[in-house]
């Protein structure tokens, strides 16, 4: 009879937003690289995303709300978005957030590290990168050894800025310039508002340079140096419930109770050329990390 108890207990702790009396830490996955919402692309987005923030701040009684973070950036719109829904929940619900970066945290992945009060990582962890970048190609001579001839036409003067296959124009690159130093302020203004009274007095932390996790944490970056299992574990005791939050949790499940195999396990999409493309443009941000 006391197994028959003690299993039932167990069931009840591990429900994960019912029972129990312990500590109770939701943690919202934020892996990949931020934005490409559309067809075909699995980056993060707030779109992706919304519906598993507001899942793991519902549960009454949550001690707080954890970020397992592996992001090397890209869109800052997306960057500002997420951090923005969680903010506002973080707020509105009362609930403390702790981020934690697994392999890297750098560019729009250190935006999403700061909307956590506190932030840890690994020793080895990739911190920073607190900079904006923009690239491309041009092909200016490509067209014309193909025997090509390009028909553009516009309505104001600078709607084929940067044209990949004009020369590059002096004063094109200035207004590109100027943007990006208008993002870049933005997202020194974010770090210094949410890392007040932390980050060390010094240049080179906003110049786009990236540091693993102690030198991060000499730079006020980061708290400390943690993995998260482990620190929920000594902060909120050894029987804190810890509960994942995926924003693909319940899709399979939602699949096979829809009945028929083809609808459980729908056929592979066509691979296009934009799916390349974009395979092969994360693969190039990642590999900025060695990773």
């Amino acid at each position: 009879m006391a197994n028959f108890s003690d299993k039932i207990k167990a069931i009840w702790r591990a429900l994960p937003f019912f029972g129990g009396k312990d500590p109770l830490v939701t943690v919202i996955e934020l892996s990949g690289v931020i934005g490409g919402a559309g067809p075909g692309r699995k980056g993060l987005s707030l779109q992706r995303l919304e519906k598993s923030i507001d899942a793991a701040f519902k549960p009454g009684g949550l001690s707080a709300v954890a970020l397992a973070i592996n992001s090397p950036g890209g869109s800052p719109v997306q960057s500002r978005l997420i951090y923005g829904a969680i903010r506002r929940c973080a707020k509105e619900k009362g609930v403390p957030v702790l981020a934690f970066v697994e392999d890297v945290g750098a560019s729009g992945g250190y935006i999403l590290a700061i909307a956590g009060d506190e932030i840890y990582a690994d020793d080895s962890s990739i911190i920073g990168s607190i900079g904006v970048i923009a690239g491309g190609f041009g092909f200016p001579e490509a067209l014309s050894r193909l025997g090509v001839e390009r028909r553009v036409h516009t309505a104001g003067d600078n709607k084929a800025m940067l044209d990949p296959f004009k020369p590059e124009d002096a004063e094109d690159v200035a207004r590109l310039q100027e943007t990006l130093d208008d993002l870049h302020v933005q997202f020194i203004d974010m770090v210094k508002s949410r890392r007040s009274g932390k980050l060390k007095e010094d240049a080179d932390i906003f110049s786009g340079a990236i540091w693993t996790g102690p030198k991060a944490q000499e730079k006020g970056l980061i708290d400390g140096t943690a993995q998260l299992g482990d620190f929920l574990r000594v902060r909120y005791g050894k029987d804190v419930r810890i509960k994942r939050i995926s924003s693909e949790s319940g899709s399979l499940l939602k699949r096979l109770l829809s009945g028929g195999d083809a609808q459980a396990f729908p056929a592979a999409p066509l691979i296009d050329a934009d799916t390349i493309l974009d395979a092969v443009e994360r693969r190039a941000m990642w590999s900025r990390f060695g990773l």
